[in-house]
């Protein structure tokens, strides 16, 4: 047996094991140094529009990652619960991604359309109005909260440091987009849905007095899982 010499002296096991880790690791570590981006882009997929963004943030600082995952695994359960499995471009604007491992509420990233901006006010007021058996607190005070978004250009600006493709008219007129996402009789609807495909466009709060933090929370919430044509992809093929 060719492999006897390895089997009889640790030594050269331990070294002929050392070499064969090295060659699998610069195979695999290899060409991440000079692929620009491992994740593959999808069609549909944009930057978040700076209300979006103004809601994700809010979405982090109350902690809803805590308890709602955003990523949908390739498992027969839940594509059938939730929706198509999470694809990787998803997340390729997010930092931090919001994938999550713990459920105390479902997974939220196909949440976007499922429910009616109606149904969101009532729910962050209080949960138990429309889930009898939630246990999720209330959040009222954020349709109460005028939307802080003066310096919302400074956020586009930290995400385009990362990565994000915002331009420099994106950065400009980012507050100006924060007015017109929530005022569908802006003149500024056409150009705003040009540059952010897909964006939704109304009052979402139901107050058009002031945008406010709920606002934004919902912008956000409805836009998920909206932006990818799954009719692309086929699900069933991962987990047959």
């Amino acid at each position: 047996m060719k492999h006897e010499i390895f089997e009889k002296n640790s030594i050269l096991l331990v070294i002929g094991i050392l070499v064969v880790v090295s060659i699998g690791g610069i195979i695999e570590i290899a060409p991440l140094f000079y692929l620009e981006n491992t994740i593959e882009k999808v069609q549909g997929m944009r930057p978040y529009t700076p209300l979006e963004l103004a809601g994700r943030n809010i979405y982090v600082r109350e902690g809803c990652y805590n308890c709602h995952s955003q990523m949908v695994r390739p498992l027969r359960d839940e594509v059938e619960r939730y929706g198509h499995y999470s694809l990787a471009a998803e997340s390729m604007y997010d930092h931090p991604f919001q994938w999550g491992s713990k459920r105390t509420g479902p997974d939220l990233a196909r949440v976007g359309g499922k429910y009616s901006d109606e149904w969101h006010r009532a729910h962050m007021v209080d949960p138990r109005s429309v889930v009898p058996e939630s246990i999720m607190p209330g959040y009222p005070f954020l349709a109460k909260t005028a939307l802080n978004y003066q310096k919302i250009a400074e956020d586009l600006q930290a995400n385009r440091s990362l990565g994000v493709p915002y331009s420099d008219e994106d950065v400009a007129g980012a507050v100006a987009d924060i007015e017109t996402q929530v005022n569908p009789d802006s003149d500024n609807v056409d150009a705003f849905l040009a540059r952010y495909p897909k964006a939704q466009v109304r009052d979402f709060d139901g107050n058009p007095q002031m945008i406010s933090e709920l606002d934004a929370l919902i912008a956000y919430m409805q836009m998920l899982g909206t932006l990818v044509d799954f009719d692309l992809y086929q699900a069933d093929a991962f987990y047959r």
